[in-house]
């Protein structure tokens, strides 16, 4: 119940036991469409160039940078946690003139502060913005920020590394021209591949570069003719890793991406409930709070870190710690795809309560129940 990995749905376990294939089998081929088709529904997107790139979350944020930007590019960066700090590391490696559009941990990046930094970088290549802060627990609207990109006509870059198939994300809805997300958070699988979509636009810049891609990798130039019509052999696919991903958005698309959000939506209020009634407050910022990931507030007195391992050792539930300048002030609960139950939450709910009243935080853990319910 930390930041991720969240549990593993038992058929994503049982789909990896299965034998491996050729990355080039022909059954494998048909596979790796129905991914891609699957992964077009999640994304709720008709771009072509959707599918996973063979590496983690970080590897997609590499993959549309190293594609999208060259030497000398201006780049305007959300930094409200870890992931939009990275993303300013890796687009400055890229040799990117970095912009960062800063608000305090667990708050949201709001449009007017991309629209004061349009005034200072008026024409930027790129403007990327982490939707769902898996550090924070803040969840930033786009469909504003993304009409600013476009007027100034820049692409918009979307980390969704923890939103997807947690809650909406609508690719062509909110004109998002480059995505990158993971399978470890809210799809329920296992850390290794990182879902990516490329817009038309994208795409066109990515193949009319003037240097080639810094990444022979990541280049999508090589890696569409692999995950194309072509199938040529680039690298050997995480054979494992696309059958769990596979079966993973099976099992999104069959509950119904609607009914999932509001599975996750149902669950954040309750634990959010049952935590104010034991006096606990959210830290991420009001109206803008993932369901997916709270991120609550260390009481006054109380030792962040003997909690983790006293639930951890005693009662086998992980929970996250803050990170950055929230380090040893906030905790990060994970209800992300299969963890996401009430269940779980009062499982969650029982242990918390006995380790705070253990450590003279008295709470009344029936009535956090109660509330919960």
């Amino acid at each position: 119940m930390g930041p991720g990995p969240s549990n593993v749905a038992p058929s994503v376990l049982k789909a990896m036991a299965a034998p491996l294939i050729g990355h080039l089998d022909p059954r494998f081929v048909e596979l790796m469409d129905e991914v891609k088709a699957m992964l077009r529904v999640a994304l709720e997107t008709k771009n072509e160039m959707v599918f996973p790139v063979s590496g983690t979350g970080s590897a997609g944020m590499e993959f549309c940078f190293v594609n999208l930007i060259e030497p000398g590019d201006e780049v305007i960066v959300g930094v409200n946690g870890v992931f939009g700090t990275r993303m300013c590391d890796v687009a400055e490696r890229c040799g990117a003139r970095v912009t960062k559009v800063e608000s305090p941990w667990g708050r949201i990046i709001e449009p007017q502060q991309i629209a004061e930094a349009l005034k200072k970088t008026p024409k930027p290549k790129l403007i990327a913005i982490v939707h769902a802060e898996t550090s924070t627990g803040a969840l930033t609207p786009v469909e504003e920020i993304s009409k600013l990109a476009h007027d100034a006509g820049a692409m918009l870059l979307l980390d969704t590394v923890t939103s997807l198939g947690g809650c909406p994300v609508k690719v062509d809805e909110w004109k998002v021209d480059a995505l990158y997300s993971g399978t470890q958070k809210c799809l329920s699988c296992p850390p290794g591949l990182s879902p990516v979509s490329l817009s038309p636009r994208a795409m066109a810049v990515a193949t009319t570069r003037k240097k080639k891609v810094q990444s022979w990798y990541l280049d999508v130039n090589l890696l569409a003719s692999y995950w194309g019509q072509e199938r040529v052999y680039h690298h050997t696919a995480p054979i494992t890793m696309n059958y769990a991903l596979h079966e993973g958005l099976r099992l999104a698309l069959e509950e119904g991406l609607d009914k999932r959000f509001e599975r996750h939506r149902k669950n954040h209020l309750a634990l959010k409930s049952a935590l104010e009634t034991m006096g606990i407050q959210y830290s991420a910022q009001e109206g803008h709070r993932l369901w997916q990931l709270n991120a609550i507030t260390v009481p006054e007195g109380v030792d962040e870190m003997a909690v983790r391992k006293k639930m951890l050792n005693d009662y086998s539930i992980e929970i996250g710690a803050g990170l950055g300048p929230l380090k040893g002030k906030i905790w990060r609960i994970g209800l992300m795809g299969e963890t996401s139950s009430l269940e779980n939450v009062k499982t969650f709910l029982k242990a918390f309560g006995e380790i705070l009243n253990s450590l003279g935080r008295k709470v009344d853990v029936k009535a956090a129940l109660a509330a919960a319910k």
